[in-house]
């Protein structure tokens, strides 16, 4: 069917995320009935794959995974990373200082000020 290793992600009943990786899906078929086949995916290599009931998944891992997760954990790590904080991105500009090109590294305001040296009745600008 493929090459992916599959990962199995769920839920210990301590609360501790559990990790098991397979070569293929006969264990997997022993505890979750397969209710079809992902045909949608757009991630070409995970088409073909089973879809289980109970899990969320085919998703891409990597090159060499495909994982499934449960419900629970799934809810749980989408959360987790909806939260995480974007970090602030910088813009490079290349400047020409004494004839040779140079990149300075300049911070982007995260928020917009107002500009105090504009005058409105100059259309010099416009």
């Amino acid at each position: 069917m493929t090459s992916k290793k599959i990962r199995l992600v769920t839920r210990e009943t301590n609360g501790e995320i559990r990790t098991r990786d397979f070569d293929g899906f006969e264990d997997i078929q022993k505890v979750h009935e397969q209710v079809g086949i992902e045909d949608s995916s757009t991630d070409l290599t995970l088409r073909g794959m089973p879809v289980f009931r109970g899990l969320i998944g085919p998703m891409p891992e990597g090159r060499s995974f495909a994982r499934y997760e449960s419900p629970e954990v799934f809810e749980v790590l989408t959360k987790e990373w909806a939260s995480q904080k974007i970090p602030r991105r910088r813009r490079r500009r290349s400047v020409v200082v004494e004839g040779e090109e140079t990149i300075v590294a300049i911070a982007i305001q995260s928020e917009y000020t107002e500009i105090s040296d504009f005058d409105s009745e100059d259309d010099s600008d416009i």
